[in-house]
């Protein structure tokens, strides 16, 4: 019986021609945004995540408050971290290792070309050997920065692919210009998905301290906890220890201490409350298509009332009438629901895929079946409710008066 009546909707749908495929482009355009968003959304989501480059659980990051102006992250701020801030949070219990970490905009010079990208500092002894493995740094060419190399960098792999303007690869031997001195390039890193360590300089921490006269200033204090169940614990004492030694009352600090899972939790809930405001904008489109199936079935009745007679009169009950046209009303919503989950699911994957080239980032792009199968199921669904009035409007029908018209 019900497959009777999806094979009575498909032929009158044909039946009615250009007016039905118009009536199903709001579900179509609706059902694509929607579609299309949420699975840009969920690219956008895992590009920006691949971007944190600290892999470990037991790492806690350091960084001041207040006025901060634009450029990388712990600079430009009105009281910067100190190494006297680093010494006290070195007494904490539970704390195994602190590492400073300075960042700079740095101007590289090369091929009579300049660009501008963040020059990193990597520390010295057994912290240098810390970074690289959290950082899971390895060499594409040539070496890692060792102890000991003064006007030596390491750059991220997008030197080496020629993607920072310029027009020319740079390989292990060159030499460059960074800040108007000269510095050789000991090796370049292996692709790693992150536009942030893919365009990086990586110098050793004493020639980035000459180079921009840090002195005694910290961008970036990185913790590394000795027990992971005790991450909050540690958050909290450090807190308090920076509280004394920065003379700052609770509730007015001016540096922030931040997990791993903190800082993503923060940024996965900035782009879900983006997604779901344009998700609210493109559902508009959805219930547009739900009154264009409102007011194509209505005219429907109308223009069959003589066919409702002729079904009555052979014995057709109301309750067969009404599921005709409200399972008609909704293969309408159907098919514009698929049409437009699939034209979605092309526009979300390639869009994903110029996401992660514009950023560098090396997320996969994911095909949702549970959003394919939802979007089919709601779009039946609307449009068998956008049908119910014009259904109850042709079970209705007296079959005398329909006959007659």
């Amino acid at each position: 019986m019900i497959q009777d009546y999806f094979s009575l909707s498909f032929k009158n749908l044909k039946h009615r021609g250009i007016r039905s495929w118009l009536t199903l482009l709001g579900i179509f355009i609706g059902i694509m945004a929607v579609v299309s968003l949420i699975t840009l959304g969920n690219g956008l989501k895992m590009a920006v995540n691949s971007q944190f480059g600290i892999s470990s659980t037991q790492v806690l990051t350091v960084q001041a408050g207040g006025l901060s102006y634009a450029g990388p992250p712990g600079t430009g701020v009105s009281t910067p971290l100190t190494m006297d801030d680093l010494r006290a949070i070195e007494k904490v219990n539970n704390v195994e290792r602190v590492i400073r970490r300075n960042i700079a905009t740095s101007k590289l010079e090369f091929n009579e070309k300049v660009t501008f990208s963040i020059a990193l500092n990597i520390p010295e002894g057994e912290d240098r050997k810390f970074v690289y493995d959290q950082l899971e740094i390895e060499a594409e060419e040539g070496r890692l920065l060792k102890d000991g190399d003064t006007n030596k960098v390491f750059l991220g792999y997008n030197f080496y692919a020629d993607k920072v303007g310029l027009d020319k690869p740079l390989k292990r031997g060159d030499k460059i210009l960074i800040q108007d001195e000269n510095f050789e390039v000991v090796g370049i890193a292996k692709k790693k998905g992150s536009f942030l360590l893919d365009n990086a300089i990586y110098m050793n921490e004493e020639p980035l301290k000459e180079l921009f006269e840090f002195g005694d200033e910290v961008d970036i204090i990185v913790v590394l906890v000795k027990d992971k169940d005790l991450m909050d614990k540690t958050k909290e004492d450090i807190e308090k220890v920076l509280r004394q030694q920065r003379d700052v009352k609770l509730g007015e600090e001016d540096f922030e201490v931040s997990t791993p899972d903190a800082m993503l939790s923060t940024v996965n809930s900035i782009l879900a409350g983006i997604q779901a405001f344009i998700i609210i904008i493109a559902s508009l489109s959805i219930i547009v298509g739900a009154i264009g199936i409102v007011n194509t079935m209505t005219t429907s009745v109308l223009e069959r009332k003589k066919e409702i007679g002729i079904m009555k009169a052979i014995g057709a009950k109301n309750e067969q009438i009404f599921f005709q046209f409200f399972i008609e009303s909704g293969f309408m919503g159907l098919i514009g629901g698929a049409m437009g989950a699939l034209f979605g699911i092309i526009i979300g994957y390639f869009g994903t895929m110029g996401i992660n080239n514009w950023i560098g980032a090396e997320s996969q792009p994911e095909i949702s079946f549970i959003l394919i199968a939802v979007s089919l199921m709601g779009s039946f669904l609307i449009g068998s409710i956008a049908g119910i009035t014009p259904a109850m409007q042709a079970a209705r029908q007296n079959p005398v008066e329909a006959l007659k018209s």
